[in-house]
């Protein structure tokens, strides 16, 4: 493994082996531990792969390894790349099987509620797929090889990514019966005034209700004093009594189903819906891992 490299296909695709493994590890040394390269080694292949390109790729402190915005434009091709060649591979030693690593990005309570309870059936489905899954509310930029399939809520933003429709989710007010007994159910969006009513920390969420009246939409103000980044918090919050929330009604389903919660206002609900959607770097080139967990949550979640 610590021959020199010679210029070809082949050496490249190492060169980019070694580039990717120094950005996921953040140093030489653990890079070299890895491949089985000594720390000058790895640090000869970045300055060969620098000097072809004529761009830095990194920028190096004693302490720090940091990506410039090249490094990460070419981090991004070479993972897909990289990809591509294990897919390619390992598509005609099982005859096409799907299999590999499968990096899966969701939110915090959609992840936990909704999707990691279908990775027991996926995985015997497939069984020489390995997932990888990061629940987080943070959007990863899935173009750059962050990850292999996103899980989006609401509108997406413009970009080459493929988006597949996994459906969609309505928002609901609710309470607990606790809550209410101590402090009065309200009957109109205005009786919220005297409520305390839960809300996202979201900067791009508005600290306002939406309802319908009269076939009329309106935005309401509320207050409260707790907020919080995913509305299965809320909706905990919510059911141990602290107050009302505003959340997605799958982060509350099995709560209002128990009777733990209760929902609140559904004549003066405008019906707001958030698509759910997965998206993927798509083209003829998808792995087949992705191709064939996409269509499963679709098939799933639909149901």
């Amino acid at each position: 493994m610590n021959a020199k490299m010679q210029p070809g296909g082949a050496d490249r695709a190492r060169e980019m082996a070694v580039f990717s493994a120094v950005a996921a590890s953040g140093s030489f040394s653990a890079a070299g531990r890895e491949l089985g390269l000594t720390p000058s080694a790895v640090s000869r292949t970045l300055d060969r792969i620098e000097a072809r390109l004529g761009v830095r790729l990194m920028l190096r402190t004693t302490r720090t390894l940091t990506l410039t915005p090249e490094g990460q434009a070419y981090l991004g091709a070479a993972r897909r790349i990289l990809t591509d060649l294990d897919d390619a591979e390992q598509a005609i030693a099982d005859q096409g099987a799907p299999r590999g690593r499968l990096r899966v990005s969701a939110s915090l309570s959609h992840g936990r509620l909704c999707v990691v309870p279908l990775l027991g059936d996926f995985v015997a489905r497939y069984p020489h797929i390995l997932v990888d899954i990061n629940l987080s509310d943070v959007v990863v930029d899935v173009a750059a090889g962050q990850a292999d399939v996103a899980i989006r809520f609401g509108p997406l933003s413009d970009s080459g990514l493929t988006a597949r429709k996994l459906g969609e989710t309505g928002r609901v007010i609710v309470a607990s019966p606790a809550y209410l007994v101590a402090h009065g159910t309200p009957r109109t969006p205005e009786d919220l005034h005297d409520h305390n009513c839960l809300n996202f920390n979201f900067r791009r969420v508005e600290p306002v209700w939406p309802f319908v009246r009269d076939g009329r939409e309106y935005s309401l103000s509320v207050r409260g004093n707790i907020e919080a980044n995913n509305g299965e918090t809320l909706g905990q919050l919510a059911a141990a009594g602290v107050g009302l929330t505003r959340v997605g009604a799958f982060s509350v389903a099995d709560d209002v189903a128990a009777g733990r919660l209760v929902p609140l206002l559904e004549d003066f609900n405008p019906g707001d819906v958030e698509n759910i959607h997965a998206v993927f770097v798509g083209g003829a080139n998808t792995p087949a891992r992705v191709r064939v967990f996409v269509d499963f949550l679709a098939e799933r979640l639909k149901a």
